[in-house]
């Protein structure tokens, strides 16, 4: 069984959110607006970008 990866983009500023939130999008590994990363779709991860949803661009790759 393959797991699904999820391709994040970060699409809005932090600026003006809390800590927690800003810490969450360095902990996917996110630097600047427009940068996307592939993580694999774990538990953790559906959370952490489930917390910052409002700040993200979510979409499924097919591997």
């Amino acid at each position: 069984m393959q797991n699904k990866v999820l391709r994040i983009t970060y699409v809005r500023s932090a600026i003006g959110f809390s800590k927690r939130q800003k810490a969450t999008i360095k902990a996917l590994g996110l630097r600047h607006i427009g940068h996307t990363v592939e993580q694999e779709a774990s538990a953790p991860i559906l959370g952490m970008v489930a917390s910052v949803r409002h700040l993200v661009r979510v979409e499924e790759v097919a591997s």
